[in-house]
């Protein structure tokens, strides 16, 4: 007797065979955002204030998922006072934070992490644009570190950032999109004296070390 079609197939392995359902690629849950770092304006003289506090209200409010590391960076620095020689650890970035924390894909801050971080008293407001926190290159992120992990192994930022003679545009401020050239660096201040060109005239304006981006 002659097989028929669906004999063989089922001969062969070749029915009907139940599959395993699938997740339709909606469903499927998004990969976590990896965290990164940011920079938060805080008051002045108020930097270990909010550092602290911050790192404790995480810890009291279960967000180290979200957020992580909030740093100082400080550079030893030696003083005569009163005759005699002390070592103090100055903040190279007097009025800013560096936060590491977790952003949602649009690079909005979680509206839970947003209310803990401004609810701190000290605490401004992120660099960036659009109620949006800028995160910090792959470079910035490595030297900030390499000073606030390490600091008496590392020298100035500003000098390993920039030099004499760089294009660099202003990100944000009072001459906020202005391109210019680098003048001068001021290693005690951590700021940038960049020659912008206003009406026509090449004028000097000193500009600090995070407003700054090559071109």
């Amino acid at each position: 007797m002659t097989d028929t079609p669906k004999a063989k197939d089922k001969a062969a392995g070749k029915g009907p065979q139940a599959e395993p359902p699938q997740t339709p690629a909606a469903d499927k849950p998004a990969a976590p955002v990896a965290m990164r770092w940011y920079v938060l304006r805080v008051a002045s003289n108020k930097e270990e204030q909010v550092r602290d506090a911050l790192t404790r209200k995480v810890q009291i409010e279960g967000m180290t998922d979200r957020v992580g590391r909030v740093l100082v960076p400080t550079v030893p620095e030696r003083r005569i006072k009163g005759g005699q020689s002390k070592v103090y650890n100055r903040k190279l970035y007097p009025g800013y934070v560096f936060v590491e924390m977790r952003c949602e894909e649009d690079g909005s801050i979680q509206e839970d992490v947003w209310f803990l971080i401004k609810e701190t008293t000290g605490v401004g407001d992120f660099i960036g644009s659009e109620g949006k926190p800028s995160a910090m290159n792959e470079p910035e992120v490595e030297k900030m570190l390499a000073i606030a992990e390490r600091p008496d192994q590392t020298q100035s930022l500003v000098s390993m950032q920039f030099k004499k003679g760089d294009r660099v545009k202003i990100r944000e401020g009072s001459f906020e999109n202005f391109e210019g050239e680098v003048d001068s660096l001021d290693e005690q201040k951590q700021t940038v004296t960049v020659l912008i060109t206003i009406f026509g005239r090449s004028t000097p304006v000193d500009v600090e070390y995070w407003n700054l981006e090559r071109t």
